[in-house]
């Protein structure tokens, strides 16, 4: 099973090729069993998610912005990369026209890229906030996100390489599956190699030197609020200052959150990715053994984890999922707090510049 690789289903190319070995379908039974949860799962959370968002489409955030995108990302996923690839397992063979197969294979990536550049830029988002207050109070509200344009447009490009990659091929006599071609031997290397640092290596490295900076910010601010308290003990504080601390807590949740949905990604996606660069480097690699075959199916749990990610850091989980059959308010207090931060974060910069000077 891979979704960009030169292997699919249960069986290596080779053994296609000549049509003379069955897949396990001991395996391949297991397979079944777990994208069918992997789809359920992820359909009924991101969708129900994408309900409680449009509820309250005219109070999002910018950061719900990004959250309602790769919500729409992971549903991609769902439909376009699980639900593909549970019909293949169940059939052995895909089954449809040649246009199908790369379309399939095209939004298959699709919605690889899309994840992960929505959580890119939705942690250069958190950067800006942090470490750039002043950029992000004069930014004025447009009426399309740059950021997420930007993410969409480099998904959609990006896969364009499946287009013609893969095609409907005949692995036997009489027997037709979906296939990619390459140059032996070095262009199944190239490809999953180019595949892992673009989906991967280099939006982890983009995300993990925001987050460090961001966390340098924060640890920064912290020490400044603890001189203002120290402070306050001689003299009363403004109004103003004393709202800091408490505004500012609502910016610094919405980092935490971006920092344990980096993780989640991180842990899902690792073992994918590791074991498809080892599949085409080793050629004795373990490709058709069941931990090979679980690995792969990990990274599709990302697609559960980010909702219930953000369900959970909104502090009412089993709330907002009950509330979709009601008819109730949006709550606008969490939205008014994360908007008020911005300008915490602009007091705090210039009452250090003040304090310097």
């Amino acid at each position: 099973m891979a979704w960009f690789s030169v292997n699919t289903s249960n069986t290596t190319l080779e053994n296609a090729l000549l049509g003379n070995e069955p897949r396990d379908e001991r395996l391949a039974q297991v397979e079944i069993a777990l994208l069918s949860i992997i789809f359920i799962t992820a359909g009924i959370l991101n969708f129900g998610l994408l309900l409680v968002l449009c509820k309250r489409r005219k109070q999002l955030s910018r950061m719900r912005v990004f959250v309602f995108h790769l919500c729409v990302a992971d549903l991609v996923v769902t439909f376009f990369q699980v639900c593909p690839q549970l019909m293949w397992d169940i059939t052995d063979r895909f089954v449809g026209p040649d246009i199908l197969c790369r379309a399939v294979k095209y939004l298959q990536v699709v919605g690889m890229f899309a994840s992960t550049y929505m959580i890119v830029v939705m942690t250069i988002d958190r950067y800006q906030a942090i470490c750039n207050p002043m950029v992000t109070f004069q930014r004025r509200r447009a009426r399309w996100n740059g950021p997420v344009c930007a993410a969409w447009c480099v998904s959609l490009i990006g896969s364009l390489p499946q287009v013609f990659i893969f095609s409907r091929v005949e692995v036997a006599p009489g027997v037709y599956d979906c296939w990619a071609k390459f140059i032996t031997p070095w262009g199944p290397k190239a490809y999953v190699t180019w595949t892992t640092l673009v989906i991967f290596v280099l939006p982890v490295l983009t995300v993990i030197v925001c987050q460090v900076r961001i966390c340098r910010t924060v640890h920064v601010n912290f020490h400044m609020k603890m001189q203002h308290v120290g402070e306050a003990v001689r003299k009363p504080m403004s109004s103003r200052a004393s709202s800091v601390a408490g505004v500012s807590k609502a910016r610094v949740k919405t980092v935490k959150m971006t920092v344990v949905i980096v993780l989640a990604y991180i842990i899902c996606w690792t073992p994918f990715f590791t074991v498809q660069l080892w599949s085409v480097w080793d050629v004795e690699a373990p490709t058709q053994t069941a931990t090979f075959t679980i690995l792969m199916l990990l990274a599709n749990l990302n697609s559960c984890a980010n909702p219930c990610i953000y369900l959970m850091f909104s502090g009412k989980l089993p709330k907002r999922l009950v509330a979709l059959m009601g008819s109730g308010q949006p709550d606008l207090k969490e939205s008014i707090q994360e908007d008020a931060s911005v300008v915490s974060s602009l007091y705090i910069s210039l009452k250090s510049l003040s304090d310097c000077r």
